[in-house]
């Protein structure tokens, strides 16, 4: 189809995956282009300053390459970070993926939300201006994860990742009495777009039931909305996915899913 639009979604690795499902499924007439920019992962591991020195220039490139119609940067640290810098380099549109601080609190009965993200997005002022602007008066507790980008990534690659990794990550969200449902944490913000790849193995190994809020569904109604109205039906045309290390990743099986059962180019 020619017509279809080109939709660029930009992440350090494969959390941003969680971000194109959602996407697909509301826009299946357009042409994807997944970029992991896995020679810099995890961003974690870089000084604010690198991450924007090495993002601005890259999305350059990959604007002028493949001349998409929207991009999302669907990831979290480079959102919050980045995101200023790109729309004034930039004339395309950009849809970022930032802590959803807000909804988790409107929606929050017994007033306590856990922010699960990487330790870089817990500590950056933007969400803790998220948290001034919109936390009405519930307590809002940040959990900055090591590891757990890393466990996501590697769990989708197929390695074996045991619970006791995964909850040591995890069991800082769970504030107050396990014993009393009204007053112990009942929403968790997941602060990194890895995170929803664990998102069963996240239910079945929390201490008590809460509400997991993942941005990805409404990062996917900003774009249709941004696009505008559907012009055909399924885009005929396969998605790509390009790894900035080059490297071959022969995942093609497990990611395939994420395209909407398109075969990647």
């Amino acid at each position: 189809m020619t017509n279809s639009p080109t939709i660029l979604v930009f992440d350090s690795g494969l959390g941003g995956l969680t971000v194109l499902r959602e996407v697909v499924a509301a826009r299946p007439d357009a042409h994807y282009v997944y970029v992991a920019d896995d020679a810099f992962f995890p961003y974690g591991h870089h000084g604010e300053d690198e991450i924007i020195a090495r993002v601005v220039p890259l999305m350059g490139e990959l604007i002028g390459t493949h001349d998409p119609d929207l991009v999302v940067i669907a990831c979290n640290t480079a959102s919050t970070l980045v995101l200023s810098h790109l729309r004034a380099a930039y004339f395309v549109p950009f849809v970022g993926t930032v802590p959803a601080i807000k909804p988790a609190c409107a929606q929050s009965k017994t007033r306590r939300v856990s922010v699960l993200g990487t330790k870089g997005t817990v500590k950056r002022e933007y969400t803790k201006a998220l948290i001034r602007d919109f936390a009405q008066g519930c307590e809002v507790t940040l959990v900055g994860s090591p590891e757990l980008a890393s466990l996501a990534e590697a769990e989708l690659s197929g390695a074996a990742i045991s619970d006791e990794a995964i909850l040591a990550e995890l069991a800082p969200c769970f504030v107050g009495d396990a014993g009393d449902a009204t007053s112990r944490t009942d929403t968790v913000v997941l602060a990194c777009t890895h995170y929803p790849l664990l998102l069963e193995r996240l239910k079945r190994l929390a201490p008590w039931p809460v509400e997991w809020i993942d941005p990805a569904p409404a990062i996917a109604r900003r774009v249709s909305d941004l696009l505008g109205p559907r012009i055909g039906g399924i885009a005929q045309s396969g998605a790509e996915m390009i790894f900035t290390s080059n490297r071959v990743h022969g995942l093609s099986a497990m990611l395939t899913p994420f395209f909407g059962g398109r075969a990647l180019a």
